[in-house]
């Protein structure tokens, strides 16, 4: 029995990631954490995405000790701070410039959804209209705004309130292989008939981190791009899961060759997990009036300084490097389980270390999920049915801890498929 009890008679029943890991945890280091017990656990879930350099990783802590111990200013508000200078610096430095990118950085709220939030805004103001264009399976957040943009019918719910001035268009895959659903925004947006107004912005995710792991191809990015510019609309990538190089390179749109308009981020650009936001606005767009939009908790100086330590293990290759052998592993682990296991029928999605396995059969991936965590792995499910087993590792994982991970996963499906097979043996007997 975990002493949770604090937590039942306090702490609000909207928790939801304790009930799947029920674990009061302590302590933790790198792909590691313990529960208070001294129960040791491989994590794969890695703060949801916020934790792709690791826990504790000792780089980061040591700039924010050090800013700690010299009396740092820890909130400003947007006043200038010497903490906010050098992660812009080295930002512009580090990612913008290597990459020959021209953007301005607005810090929104702590949080994704507010970065979200800010970008439809800024999208509405200067195109002048209302309307904003997202995807199926899509997730952008729970404050109004974003959820609107958001797909899961279950988190739209929640709001008990109408989500308007959003529509939905289908993601790349999404009516199958055969559909290309770019020429069928094209024509929805061409069509005088169709009642479908041009919007302000498509609001769009590279890998649907929340949605099912869906991937759009690098054509359809591009067709997308240009689709949007065509319309006199922008586009915004939602790189809060995807980007800090969850899915090899920095930007998850890189390979694509494409310069969104407008880009969120927030998750992993804290370092260690300290919450900001940014939203990376093309000059021309960058039209906003001083206080237009805001937030108290935009002046997160820790979480500069954290930042800008992060920023460090992108000065070279290595990191990147790192992550696509990481990946190539994961790929090819991952599919041998759905052979051995789900007879093919399961699918083996997403790109990089934000990966994992659709499942047909119903609660599958949750009894996955249980039973890994049994067994000290921490993997999370997601899809609008959970029925997609999804692996966050930090990118800084060993290949060692990796290995491990994924020895305990196949003994978890394993579990799962075989107590499957016993309770239909004993329908079939009872039958019979």
């Amino acid at each position: 029995m975990i002493n949770d009890a604090t937590f039942r008679a306090l702490e609000s029943e909207v928790r939801s990631y304790c009930r799947s890991f029920p674990a009061v945890f302590a302590v933790a280091n790198g792909s590691h954490v313990e529960d208070e017990e001294g129960r040791p656990f491989i994590d794969f879930l890695a703060g949801a995405g916020a934790l792709n350099y690791g826990h504790n990783n000792p780089h980061i802590v040591q700039a924010v000790v050090a800013y700690l111990q010299q009396g740092g200013i820890l909130h400003s508000l947007d006043l200038h701070t010497v903490a906010k200078r050098n992660f812009l610096d080295k930002f512009n430095e580090i990612i913008l410039k290597e990459r020959k990118l021209d953007y301005r950085i607005q810090f929104s709220g702590p949080t994704g959804t507010n970065a979200v939030e800010a970008a439809m805004k800024i999208a509405r103001k200067v195109t002048g209209r209302s309307g904003m264009a997202a995807f199926t399976n899509g997730f952008h957040g729970m404050t109004l705004g974003s959820l609107a943009a958001t797909a899961n019918a279950a988190k739209r719910k929640g709001a008990h309130v109408g989500l308007p001035n959003v529509v939905r268009f289908p993601f790349d895959g999404y009516h199958g292989k055969h559909v290309d659903t770019i020429a069928l925004i094209e024509k929805m947006l061409e069509d005088p008939g169709s009642g479908v107004d041009a919007p302000a912005a498509f609001l769009v995710e590279t890998v649907q981190g929340e949605g099912g792991l869906h991937t759009a191809s690098n054509d359809w990015l591009r067709r997308l791009a240009s689709l949007a510019k065509r319309n006199g609309a922008l586009l915004i990538v939602d790189d809060i899961q995807a980007g800090c190089g969850r899915t090899g390179k920095f930007f998850s749109f890189e390979d694509a060759g494409i310069e969104p308009d407008a880009i969120c981020l927030s998750k992993s650009i804290g370092g260690v997990g300290l919450p900001v936001a940014l939203v990376l606005i093309k000059p021309k767009y960058d039209q906003w009036l001083p206080g237009e939009h805001n937030g108290t908790f935009r002046g997160n100086n820790l979480a500069f300084v954290a930042g800008a330590a992060a920023l460090d293990f992108w000065r070279d290759g290595e990191l990147q490097e790192s992550i696509y052998a990481k990946a190539s592993f994961v790929g090819a682990r991952l599919a041998d389980l759905v052979d051995r296991y789900l007879d093919g029928k399961g699918e083996v999605r997403g790109r990089g270390l934000l990966v994992g396995i659709a499942m047909r059969e119903a609660g599958l991936a949750g009894k996955v999920s249980s039973a890994a965590f049994a067994r000290g792995l921490i993997v999370e499910t997601c899809g609008p049915q959970s029925e997609v087993l999804k692996l966050l590792p930090p990118l800084t994982i060993e290949f060692d801890t990796l290995r491990k991970g994924l020895d305990i996963l196949e003994a978890a499906f394993a579990e799962a498929i075989g107590a499957r097979r016993h309770e239909e043996s004993v329908v079939l007997a009872a039958v019979a």
